[in-house]
């Protein structure tokens, strides 16, 4: 169900430990807390992906009304749903209240597992491929094999797609698997990811648009790409890849990955021909609307806000240094936002993920009256953790527990740093994936 879900006329807040966040603060800065949780709560809440796909899909009769796209569904005889990703399961059953009796049937391919009416479910594995995605895509590969011209597809693709969409030519899942954790290890980014990712695939990079080329289609993308490229979120399943084999080597050769795994890596082609992309429209359904609604929200709570980047990227620890920064020298009343994706690069053997390691990177420089916060929009930053947010509340609680930020840093453990010293924020699954969410705060 929807994170809104009603009890008793009150809204069920997202964020599962708010009020542990906020309890027994001083009055001053319990305030600031939450006012910095409200505002992440306003991003969260504007990018639930059932409300956003009521809101941006209108069946009219026999006419399908996609954001301005319009199809007659007279033209067709089946209609089916192929969602992939993060916001494939809340999608998928928006699109079955929506479509009613006219839709045929389908797949939702998405992290967690969930039931519905005539679309057939599966759940697989992020961010590491595994035995169970490669089965659910050979079945997502045999549906649109079987299309004709008197079909129509709508594709909802968004964040986790790429680990979802396994087909791998000429190696196994532990191979890719390998692969891509050597990528993560050594801080690629994204784009550098899904390059390689769509070169290791008979699912990504339009390959499914390759699969369905005899039936009409549109492609509803949610992006949890930093610029909200379509040709990277979820690797283009549905796009024309502009990239080559000889991107896919100039990246496996910056980061040794063949050195460090072992193996001999022989990327694969991506669909070139027009033909396979005739028949497809890709829209980008739904982007970082997030920070934009975090900023209304903040001017709501008397601040001034900054939206300072929503394609927000760099070294995690480094950027909440920057981000400290960047308070500093903001004015009274002042909140700054931030959306994107940064990066971790791997040197200890601790647990984590970016969002954390931010916090704990702008940890040293935080000022009374101030707060930082930093979410994974997904719910889950490497960890059941989402994230966290650090304050001066933070740092006197770090001092009497005797823990060393630097010590976790260097170990890459900002999740058992948080996990000692509290401040972490916990919303489990979300069902939406736009980017991270960071909001600096001061009085």
């Amino acid at each position: 169900m929807s994170r809104a879900d009603i009890y008793g006329g009150a809204i069920k807040m997202c964020i599962q430990n708010f009020d542990k966040l906020v309890a027994d603060l001083p009055a001053g800065q319990a305030g600031l807390r939450r006012a910095a949780l409200e505002i992440a709560e306003a991003g969260l809440e504007s990018i639930d992906t059932e409300k956003a796909v009521k809101r941006g899909v209108v069946l009219d009769g026999e006419i399908l009304k996609v954001k301005g796209k319009e199809f007659d569904l007279v033209d067709f005889e089946r209609v089916f749903v192929v969602a992939v990703g993060k916001c494939a399961l809340e999608a998928g059953r928006a699109l079955e209240d929506i479509l009613g009796d006219r839709l045929t049937g389908g797949i939702v391919l998405d992290i967690r597992p969930g039931k519905l009416k005539k679309i057939k479910t599966f759940a697989g594995t992020h961010p590491y491929p595994s035995e169970e995605n490669m089965a659910a895509t050979a079945k997502i590969i045999k549906l649109l094999s079987s299309l004709t011209k008197k079909d129509f597809v709508i594709f909802v693709i968004s964040g986790g797609g790429s680990a979802l969409l396994c087909q791998p030519k000429g190696m196994s899942f532990e191979n890719e698997k390998s692969i891509v954790k050597c990528l993560f290890r050594a801080g690629a980014d994204i784009k550098e990811l899904n390059i390689v990712r769509k070169h290791l695939s008979l699912a990504r990079g339009g390959y499914l648009a390759k699969y369905s080329c005899l039936a009409t289609s549109i492609a509803m993308i949610f992006s949890d790409v930093p610029g909200g490229d379509i040709e990277f979120i979820s690797s283009g399943p549905t796009v024309k890849d502009i990239t080559t084999i000889k991107d896919t080597r100039r990246i496996l050769d910056k980061y040794e990955v063949e050195k460090i795994t072992g193996l001999n890596i022989k990327p694969i082609e991506t669909p070139k021909e027009e033909e396979c992309f005739k028949n497809v429209t890709n829209i980008l359904f739904l982007d970082n609307v997030a920070v934009d609604a975090m900023a209304k929200k903040a001017e709501s709570l008397g601040f001034k806000a900054i939206i300072k980047t929503k394609t927000l990227s760099g070294e995690a620890r480094e950027v909440g240094k920057q981000i400290g920064g960047d308070l500093n020298e903001a004015g009274a009343k002042t909140a700054l936002l931030y959306g994107g994706e940064t990066t971790v690069t791997v040197k200890g053997s601790g647990k984590g993920g970016r969002n954390e390691e931010l916090i704990l990177g702008a940890l040293k420089g935080v000022q009374e009256g101030q707060v930082v916060l930093s979410i994974n929009s997904d719910g889950q930053d490497n960890t059941d953790f989402a994230g966290a947010l650090c304050d001066k509340i933070t740092k006197e609680r770090v001092a009497k527990l005797g823990l060393k930020p630097e010590i976790f840093l260097e170990n890459n453990d900002s999740y058992h740093f948080f996990e000692k010293a509290g401040d972490y924020i916990m919303t489990g699954d979300t069902g939406s994936n736009v980017s991270d969410l960071i909001i600096a705060i001061k009085n």
